[in-house]
């Protein structure tokens, strides 16, 4: 059945757990050019009444207990419970709950979205991740943050930027190597000194590590589709879709 027009797209985990989970793209929103249309983040210069109705639409469309608790991101390592956020104002890249009815995300526009669930419904949480994140440890700081073991989380890794798009200097494959992560790359076939670095491969393995098993993509390239995903490398100027996740 083809979706309502000004329907919110929202790709969902190829998974069965009693949670609400997904990943928004840029369809459904109400904000203009560059930022069109759903456009979810209040620190891009959009309109922030037009932000702010965009996020009361997703809360709307995907039936969600509460506003998300969104978190102010750095590209750091800091994980935090929900209950402590003050929305947009609290600084960190990782936001989880054991308490039913709130809502973790993490906003992203090329980085990785990276929702994480106890299989028992227990505990979730909204991981934001570029390569600065991935080579300080949030992913590792997450995992071991749930108070569950690794072995009992499921993972899904959302829309960002494929290696085709991502070229990176030797500087940010040897800044992962140094925290003792193996990125997932290879030479650009354009410029001999330069890497594409595989964002959603280099998390799996990470989490793989970590202990988890259960890991599964929703594997898109935002660089590389403009009229359905939001991309920070391909137009500077852009909005922000979001990764989000509840207990049910």
């Amino acid at each position: 059945m083809p979706r309502p027009v000004n329907a919110i797209e929202i790709l969902h985990p190829d998974w069965d757990l009693p949670v609400r989970a997904g990943f928004t793209t840029r369809a459904g929103g109400m904000s203009p050019s560059p930022y069109d249309s759903l456009n979810l983040a209040l620190h891009v210069a959009d309109d922030p009444a037009r932000a702010h109705e965009n996020r009361r639409r997703l809360v709307a469309q995907a039936g969600l207990p509460e506003q998300p608790r969104w978190v102010a991101q750095v590209h750091g390592t800091r994980v935090v419970h929900a209950g402590e956020v003050e929305c947009d104002v609290t600084e960190a890249d990782a936001v989880w709950t054991d308490q039913p009815g709130q809502v973790c995300a993490v906003l992203v526009a090329d980085c990785l979205p990276i929702l994480l669930a106890d299989r028992a419904g227990g505990c979730v949480a909204a991981v934001h991740a570029g390569w600065r994140g991935l080579a300080a440890g949030i992913l590792q700081q997450a995992v071991a943050t749930l108070p569950v073991a690794a072995s009992d989380l499921a993972a899904c890794i959302g829309p960002c930027i494929g290696p085709e798009a991502y070229e990176v200097g030797p500087d940010v494959i040897d800044s992962i190597m140094r925290s003792d992560i193996q990125p997932v790359c290879h030479p650009s076939s354009r410029d001999s000194t330069r890497f594409q670095l595989d964002l959603a491969a280099t998390a799996r393995d990470v989490l793989a590590l970590a202990g988890v098993a259960d890991i599964r993509r929703v594997g898109h390239c935002t660089h590389s589709d403009p009229a359905r995903f939001f991309s920070y490398r391909r137009d500077g100027i852009t909005g922000r879709m979001a990764g989000y996740i509840t207990n049910r």
